[in-house]
């Protein structure tokens, strides 16, 4: 077998245009379309197309945040690792983990329940007004939920995309309820690769939309 050395971007490039060339005609906007199609570019499957579920304020709530320098909250190191922290560094976002918060262990295990979803309660403050990516927890995203519906400070976006077959699909079709801008995927798919790539789509578009 021969194959012909490309560069990042050129690979990139050539992956999105084949993409579209095979997905054709749909009804994204071209907004909404360049964040899905980096979440079939990041994880392969088309099938998000028909399972990918978008508030209609979402993108637009998302840039915002990015564009005021408001902080993402993350449910795992993984998803950390899988953003680009070059691009958020020049819009002055903050990326962090929520399972950095040297109390969430003690906490969780004081409330009897996972690191995950008492990360997500400390550090919900400091997220209001900024984005909330949950890739891997879906005991995140049903404490997120609880926490709101108990009059929570408000993130400005949910990209709960929490995989798995336990709570992962009740927690999205939930998240799905909300009066809150949010980008999900029905059913148990997921990942952080996945809510990364969604963050790094709005942080491309943020930039975009800076004055030069």
């Amino acid at each position: 077998m021969t194959w012909q050395p490309r560069l990042p971007q050129e690979i990139e490039a050539e992956s999105f245009r084949r993409i579209d060339a095979q997905v054709g005609a749909h009804d994204f906007s071209p907004e909404v379309w360049s964040v899905v199609r980096r979440m079939i570019h990041t994880s392969g499957d088309l099938g998000y197309l028909q399972t990918v579920r978008i508030h209609p304020q979402a993108i637009a709530a998302g840039v915002e945040a990015l564009r005021r320098g408001r902080p993402v909250g993350t449910d795992t190191r993984m998803l950390l690792a899988g953003i680009s922290t070059g691009r958020l560094g020049r819009l002055a976002v903050e990326p962090f983990c929520i399972l950095d918060d040297p109390e969430v262990a003690q906490a969780a295990a004081r409330q009897g329940t996972t690191r995950t979803a008492a990360g997500l309660e400390r550090a919900l403050p400091r997220l209001a007004g900024g984005i909330v990516a949950i890739g891997n927890a879906p005991t995140a995203l049903l404490r997120l939920l609880e926490l709101l519906e108990a009059g929570a400070p408000r993130p400005a976006l949910v990209v709960g995309l929490p995989v798995g077959f336990v709570n992962a699909a009740e927690s999205k079709e939930a998240l799905t309820q909300q009066n809150c801008p949010f980008l999900t995927a029905l059913g148990p798919k997921g990942g952080s690769a996945v809510a990364a790539a969604v963050i790094n789509a709005l942080a491309i578009m943020a930039l975009e939309e800076m004055p030069s």
